[in-house]
């Protein structure tokens, strides 16, 4: 269409062409300001999705459980069709205006641009009357931000997922769980919920069932693909991508229409200052395009992830010209390749493979059959149309773009900006080729290699022995007595399921899990249940630790104790054969682990105030139950370590030491498991009430000396990262025990 307007000779083809886009634009502005203005009743038309949302929650709260479970599902039933209901809009309007077009072929400057807007104008009256017919004035209007997370998070089914097993609707509560956690897969509780689901008598894993498996159905058809891939079933596997690209082109459309239909948030103060309506319009339209490219990434995010992957659909396009040509389907995979090459045009692997294939085809380049897709050949125009005019808003009207895609070719940005762009561009690829080596940066401030001031303390594993970046184990931090001492405490005052609200384990239903804090020993001790020498030997034995850690790791500023834990883990007769679980999966203590993409994210609800972690191990006589670091990926292991008594693991927090627990099998597991942070707002008040208390029994209480100041507070990611994220600050993360 761009290439067949009459436009004057003096004007930029680039500027006419934003001038066309951002006319183009006003349908969603027309279509939005009007559609409040329909009269008539609104029976039988839909209502606002969000209110009901509302209303379900509310009376979720009153304990009504039939009205809640009622409302809340017509929510998500009414967002379902207002979506649907918009694309089908979108597609049925395509031609209104379409007789105007030929006027633009032919007029020009003025007359030019009210040809436009009357083929916009009647574009936008066909979507209003539309949408009009099915939508009521006030569920066109745009909901809020809070009401996207929450649907964005599936927030909505972790109420449905309490509400039915309130109304003992088991199957319907199953569902529900599985399709909150699946989008929210740190999520401890919802994951015990569904570990005690599949424990309940008549339930089967058919009700595991993903309700939201459809707007994602791209990732299913992924790992299919793979798991065809891994089998060396060729031909099943070719099949699977294929459908895999389709999916992935069909959601890219269906969030563009979005973009389209709801309509574009007002320009930022600055912009709105600009004279001229070209420019505010321009601001608009370039909001617009950047809402459509910004659908690459979010269709390449897997739920319950942030990032989205990088190159998702050339990365799906090579995994099917490698399966078609392993299966024999040497035309098909010609023409795929070709389309990868669409992406990456002088890729030198991509060019060796075609002229591999040619060869096998007897030389036949133009074979039928083996030219790019007509679906991929369109959506990399399309795609680099837009670019271009959004790095001429970039250029030219101070607009900001974060292009989704790594394949951009240069020629596309202004040679104003490209030096930037391609400076920006070399860091990103230089970090994902080097992704690895990531996990050796550490920017906690700890640096490892320090003095041990406790004699009869020794450093069993450093570094080097650890294959990480400050770890340390050290031996000697307690003696077999006071192991036994606190032992015996253990058993006589740890509580079930102690910070987990009861919960006979957090992480796995194979085991029995028990904790004691220092001020719950000492309440024991208070009413005569323990011994008073053996609750104060708890919280004397951490300060020891804290006085070991701060000295070893070299720490330049105070460290506060941030939790502290006695934890047992105990294996449940009965239930330990065939176990494929861990005592504690791999995670980081104060970010959110994302194997995939390699990235941990310092937000709720990580602990991101954790600075360093420690455990001190108080037996042996158990099986299974060892400490081990990984990779970011969370399956390469890096170093393990066998507890025993008065053995201290100690480690900075942060994303450079992911760890786990393995599977304690027989036995109990006991430990004191410590957090420190340099925050002094964050410091553990519970201890500190229950040293007030000995203190003021004219009991002595034995502290290390808290030396420098508290570090300030270091943000995580960027603003538009944690306002994405935003909704996950909602969910309560229990206590983390190493």
């Amino acid at each position: 269409m761009y290439g067949t307007m009459a436009v004057p000779s003096d004007t930029s083809p680039v500027y006419v062409a934003l001038r066309f886009v951002l006319l183009h634009s006003l349908l969603s502005l027309v279509a939005s300001a009007t559609s409040g203005v329909s009269t008539g009743s609104v029976s039988g038309r839909l209502p606002p999705y969000d209110a009901l949302y509302y209303l379900g929650v509310r009376e979720y709260f009153a304990e009504d459980w039939e009205k809640a479970a009622e409302l809340i599902e017509k929510s998500i039933e009414t967002r379902e069709t207002i979506l649907l209901r918009r694309r089908e809009c979108q597609d049925n309007c395509v031609a209104a205006g379409h007789d105007r077009l030929e006027k633009l072929d032919t007029e020009k400057g003025s007359v030019w641009d009210l040809w436009a807007i009357d083929w916009v104008q009647r574009r936008a009256e066909c979507i209003r009357f539309c949408l009009g017919q099915t939508i009521s004035p006030v569920a066109q209007l745009p909901v809020s931000a809070d009401i996207h997370y929450e649907f964005d998070t599936r927030n909505p089914y972790n109420f449905l997922q309490v509400t039915y097993y309130k109304l003992g609707k088991i199957p319907n509560a199953v569902a529900a769980a599985q399709t909150f956690f699946v989008a929210n897969p740190s999520h401890l509780e919802m994951r015990n919920n569904i570990e005690k689901y599949r424990r309940m008598p008549g339930v089967t894993e058919e009700a595991f069932q993903d309700r939201e498996k459809d707007g994602h159905k791209q990732w299913y058809l992924y790992d299919a693909a793979l798991l065809a891939e891994s089998s060396a079933e060729w031909a099943r596997a070719a099949e699977v991508w294929k459908k895999c690209v389709n999916e992935t082109l069909r959601q890219t459309e269906e969030c563009r229409a979005q973009c389209e239909l709801e309509g574009q948030g007002i320009p930022d103060e600055e912009t709105a200052k600009t004279t001229g309506v070209f420019e505010k319009a321009a601001a608009l339209s370039l909001n617009l395009l950047s809402c459509k490219q910004s659908c690459v990434a979010i269709v390449a995010t897997r739920p319950g992830r942030i990032s989205p992957v990088e190159d998702f659909l050339p990365t799906v396009l090579e995994h099917l010209h490698i399966a078609q040509f392993k299966a024999g389907d040497l035309r098909g995979a010609v023409q795929t390749l070709r389309s990868l090459l669409l992406f990456y045009p002088s890729d030198s692997d991509s060019l060796s493979n075609l002229q591999l294939y040619f060869e096998t085809l007897g030389g036949d380049a133009e074979a039928p059959g083996t030219q790019p897709t007509q679906e991929i050949s369109t959506y990399v125009n399309r795609s680099l149309l837009e670019k271009k005019l959004l790095y001429f808003g970039v250029e030219n009207l101070n607009f900001t773009f974060t292009d989704p895609d790594l394949w951009t070719p240069e020629e596309v940005v202004p040679e104003s900006i490209r030096e930037a762009w391609r400076v920006e561009r070399e860091k990103l690829n230089e970090k994902m080729k080097e992704g690895e080596k990531e996990v050796e940066l550490d920017d906690s401030g700890f640096y490892a290699g320090g003095s041990v001031p406790l004699i009869g303390v020794t450093i069993t594993m450093d570094d080097n022995m650890l294959n990480g970046t400050n770890r340390v184990v050290l031996d000697g931090a307690l003696s077999q007595p006071e192991c036994d001492t606190i032992l015996q405490l253990a058993t006589t005052a740890a509580s079930l399921g102690d910070g987990y609200r009861g919960r006979r384990s957090p992480h796995t239903p194979h085991e029995k899990f028990e904790g004691l804090t220092v001020l719950r020993a000492l309440k024991l001790a208070q009413d005569g249940l323990v011994n008073q020498s053996d609750a104060r030997l708890l919280h004397e034995i951490g300060e020891r630790v804290r006085t070991l850690l701060h000295s070893y790791f070299r720490s330049p500023s105070a460290l506060y104790f941030s939790f502290t834990h006695l934890v047992c883990r105990s294996a449940i007769t009965g239930k330990q054969e065939g176990r494929l679980d861990l005592s504690h999966p791999v995670h980081v203590d104060n970010c959110l682990l994302e194997p995939e993409t390699r990235q941990c994210w310092r937000e709720p609800p990580a602990f991101t105030h954790r600075d360093l972690s420690a455990v001190l191990y108080l037996n042996d006589d158990f099986e299974g139950g060892d400490l081990f670091f990984t990779d970011r990926d969370a399956k390469t292991v890096t170093a393990t370590v066998k507890p025993k008594c008065g053995r201290v693991v100690g480690f900075s927090s942060g994303p450079v030491n992911p760890h786990g627990v393995t599977a304690v099998t027989a036995g109990r597991r006991c430990a004191l498991a410590l957090w420190f942070t340099k925050e002094k707002l964050h410091r553990d008040m519970e201890r500190e009430e229950a040293e007030a208390a000995w203190t003021k029994d004219g009991l002595s209480v034995t502290k290390e000396e808290e030396k420098g100041a508290p570090a300030p507070p270091r943000s995580g990611r960027n603003q538009n990262s944690r306002e994405r994220s935003k909704a996950r600050g909602r969910v309560v993360g229990a206590r983390d025990e190493l």
